[in-house]
């Protein structure tokens, strides 16, 4: 049975609503972006307070063991919340956990950045403890963003509003670096420390940084908490179907006696539970399908995005390497990520936004991974014999592919897919348990990479062989994502949410459309059958 609330959901017109509420998940998945990575920059600020000059090198130089833990224990976080709150979003409702995943957030971003304490263990400490709790909230926010937006939106244009919530991470890459620059350049200025590798003043930098990544996510939260539950949770979840279309009515522009439901509908129980026999005969493919190709495009994308300073080491450092103070080394790095991101990140993102609904989500991830593919085995293959001494125009052009090619691909798909494949009970909950897989695929990567390349030990730059194994592996990982998107993702493109369950009665569904229609037909030439069409609209 089609729901008039959900068929009014599935045609409206797209409205000042559903913009409104574009922005409001996105400032969300902007937040977390800007928390995830600023940390590049501030870990440089961080080894020139806390840990002194190598015998063998002129400027600090932090372990890697401390660059692991401190990117590994947020994506850890961000793991437990995407289960967490997926669950909770699907048992209690989206609305009500939302509000709590945005408070964890601006709570947590405040405190990474009044680390207790002044010496380096207990710094350290209490930013890792802060910056898990951090990813806790952010990954609470990946489920309840996708599946707000999509429970929102009509099936016309439903991949394009997943897809803008979700370009706003670009734009919170963006700002980290923006926010990260001036920050730096405010404070080397008024330190007038001139020859100093770490002015006054630096210890404060790095903690304001991360304390302004709380003020956008702080900004919608009354929008958020005055945001009503979605109505397919209203309605299919909690059964309160007369609740769902009062909802609909304040957000969307139809009348009451639009989508109010002529007869009342007895409770439906569900049939099966999460992860039972009937589940995975029903939905696992296409939770495997989610979950493997979110976990090996996140491989890819954080190692590149966290370690971009590494990979293009030659523009950050200095000729002599050791006349650039803390803060001018931090700026470098920071505009490096925002070049990336105004040039190939963004982008990416906003090309999605424009073909999504036109040419499908198969198409786009697999074209992402293969282009990924082909880029860094460009790259990889020749890189210990030209690209490691002509680090030129040519290696950044097609470097920067990579990161338009996630975009427009797999990144952001497989945020968008596990919204719309299952049923609304369990929707949160399989887009968690996707994105959380994704995210072990986050930790592999960039905690990973860094043990993959040999460091100079005079530098700490990557040494040749070593940037060549890791750019070959990453290109394997796509091809990889190429196999699983071909052989198990469906498309979900046009369809309603409805439709893309592919429940056991949606073959009782489709028999009984194709009766009411065969019923309607025989009333147009005939005055029997009467009965008919009002006993299947009661079905």
């Amino acid at each position: 049975m089609a729901l008039k609330v959900l068929s009014a959901l599935d045609t409206a017109k797209t409205q000042y609503y559903h913009f409104k509420a574009i922005i409001i998940a996105g400032m969300g998945l902007f937040t977390d972006a800007y928390d995830l990575f600023c940390i590049p920059p501030i870990m440089i600020l961080i080894q020139r307070i806390y840990y002194d000059t190598d015998v063998d090198n002129k400027k600090p130089k932090i372990p890697r063991t401390v660059v692991s833990t401190m990117v590994g224990i947020a994506l850890l976080g961000t793991v437990i919340g995407q289960l967490i709150f997926g669950r909770l979003g699907d048992r209690i409702g989206r609305r009500r956990v939302y509000g709590l995943a945005l408070r964890l957030m601006v709570l947590s971003s405040i405190g990474c950045g009044f680390s207790i304490c002044t010496t380096k263990k207990c710094v350290l400490g209490s930013l890792g403890f802060f910056r898990f709790l951090l990813g806790v909230g952010i990954g609470g926010d990946y489920p309840l963003s996708a599946t707000i937006m999509s429970e929102f939106a009509n099936k016309r244009t439903r991949g394009t509003f997943i897809a803008a919530v979700f370009s706003m991470q670009g734009f919170g890459i963006l700002a980290s670096s923006m926010v990260t620059m001036v920050v730096c350049k405010i404070f080397e200025r008024a330190s007038n420390a001139s020859g100093d590798q770490t002015p006054p003043g630096t210890d404060i930098a790095w903690r304001l940084i991360l304390m302004l990544g709380s003020i956008p996510a702080a900004l919608t939260y009354y929008w958020r908490m005055m945001m009503p539950e979605t109505a397919r949770y209203t309605a299919l979840v909690e059964q309160n179907v007369l609740q769902a279309a009062k909802d609909m009515e304040k957000v969307l522009d139809v009348s009451m006696s639009q989508i109010a439901e002529e007869f009342p509908l007895s409770p439906k129980p569900p049939s099966y539970n999460l992860l039972s026999r009937k589940f995975i005969r029903q939905h696992g493919r296409d939770l495997f399908a989610c979950s493997t190709s979110w976990f090996l495009v996140d491989i890819v994308f954080y190692s590149s995005n966290l370690f971009q300073s590494k990979i293009y080491h030659n523009y950050v450092d200095d000729d002599s390497g050791s006349s650039m103070n803390a803060f001018e080394e931090a700026f470098r790095v920071a505009r490096l990520q925002a070049i990336v991101a105004i040039c190939s990140t963004v982008p990416g993102y906003y090309v999605t936004v424009y073909f999504i609904d036109r040419i499908g989500r198969v198409r786009i991830q697999l074209l992402g991974f293969f282009c990924m593919a082909i880029v860094y085995l460009a790259i990889g293959i020749p890189y210990i014999h030209y690209w490691d001494t002509h680090t030129n125009f040519g290696f950044m052009f097609l470097y920067g592919l990579t990161f338009f090619f996630a975009n427009f691909g797999p990144n952001t798909t497989t945020f968008i897919v596990p919204a719309e494949f299952f049923p609304a009970r369990f929707r949160s909950t399989c887009h968690g348990i996707s994105g959380a897989i994704g995210k072990v695929g986050a930790i592999i990567g960039s905690v990973g990479l860094l043990w993959v390349w040999e460091e100079d030990k005079k530098t700490g730059d990557p040494k040749a062989t070593g940037m060549t194994k890791a750019l070959i592996l990453l290109g394997g990982v796509c091809f990889m994502g190429m196999a699983v998107t071909y052989f198990f993702t469906r498309e979900t493109m046009g369809r309603s949410l409805e439709e893309n369950e592919n429940e056991d009665d949606s073959s009782e569904l489709c028999f009984f459309r194709c009766f009411n229609d065969s019923c309607l037909r025989t009333n147009s030439s005939t005055n029997e059958g009467d009965e008919a069409p009002l006993a299947i609209e009661q079905l």
